[in-house]
């Protein structure tokens, strides 16, 4: 209960507190509505944008993320003395899932000694309480984070499956993106931005459903339930097995990757990590742009 107490507490929300411990969020809501009732007090209150503490739930917390690093602390030590070495990555879902673990026996033999722990998750880890080595995020290259390392902006383009185009046939114009199912991550931001670099005047409202992460997003796009924003990061290979299909001829980025390593860090693993992912990703994307002007060409 106080586990899931305080991973609600920390990120603000449900749903992220159920990533972060790798459970559910309903199973972290019922945790939370135990403890304070077997502690009479009422420890969060919902608001429009995730829970907030309340000031009972303030002096809780406050001990509990205390007592918690004083276990990672020790567990820390145990394990440096036991001779377990690990290289703790964390990265955002979709790049994790669908670019990173195909290549996981690379990751590994590049970091050569120890072993490889990858979570894939959307929130910074605090480094100070040793949660992370390495984390790979996603934002814009003008907000980034304290001692981010800018690593790509990958095209961003809309895709839909061949069922879905069997069935609505290609849209005439950008513009008539508007009008359909879009589907969305946690929010509009993304389409929204990618409209307007596109030129396109967002005169309605956007339609669709708003998902999780970039992995839900790109599962209900091959399902055929409305046009995903994605990039051959991620959909390399379903385009070229026409399961997914690019829509228009864009060349736009919303956004890209960075990544951030704990600070004053003296690992030479993170060095090489470092350098390896600059590299694959650069490789990668120079491929990426000339199949795709190959493919246009054709």
């Amino acid at each position: 209960m106080l586990r899931a107490f305080e991973a609600a507490g920390r990120t603000g929300s449900m749903r992220k507190a159920a990533n972060d411990i790798g459970i559910s969020h309903t199973v972290v809501s019922r945790h939370v509505r135990s403890l304070e009732a077997w502690i009479g007090w009422k420890l969060l209150a919902a608001g429009p944008r995730g829970v907030a503490l309340t000031p009972e739930g303030e002096s809780l917390y406050g001990a509990t993320s205390v007592a918690f690093q004083s276990i990672a602390n020790i567990s820390a030590q145990l394990r440096a003395k036991a001779g377990v070495d690990e290289l703790q990555i964390w990265c955002f879902p979709g790049l994790a899932t669908r670019w990173l673990i195909p290549r996981f026996d690379e990751v590994r033999a590049v970091v050569s000694s120890g072993e490889v722990l990858l979570r894939a998750i959307d929130q910074m880890p605090d480094f100070s309480r040793g949660e992370a080595d390495i984390m790979i995020g996603f934002g814009d290259f003008k907000r980034l984070p304290d001692r981010a390392i800018p690593l790509l902006e990958p095209r961003m383009f809309p895709v839909v499956s061949a069922a879905w185009l069997a069935r609505n046939g290609v849209p005439s114009s950008i513009e008539d993106l508007t009008r359909l199912p879009l589907i969305h991550e946690e929010s509009y931001a993304q389409w929204t931005s990618w409209f307007m670099q596109a030129g396109v005047k967002l005169d309605r409202p956007l339609k669709g459903p708003r998902l999780w992460d970039a992995n839900l997003g790109f599962d209900a796009a091959l399902a055929g339930q409305g046009v995903a924003l994605t990039s051959n990061l991620m959909v390399a290979d379903e385009i070229s097995q026409r399961q997914l299909v690019e829509l228009f001829e864009t060349d736009i980025r919303v956004g890209g990757y960075y990544l951030v390593t704990a600070p004053n860090a003296a690992d030479e693993r993170i060095d090489r990590f470092r350098a390896w992912i600059t590299r694959v990703l650069s490789e990668f994307e120079e491929r990426s742009r000339i199949h795709t002007e190959m493919a246009r060409e054709n």
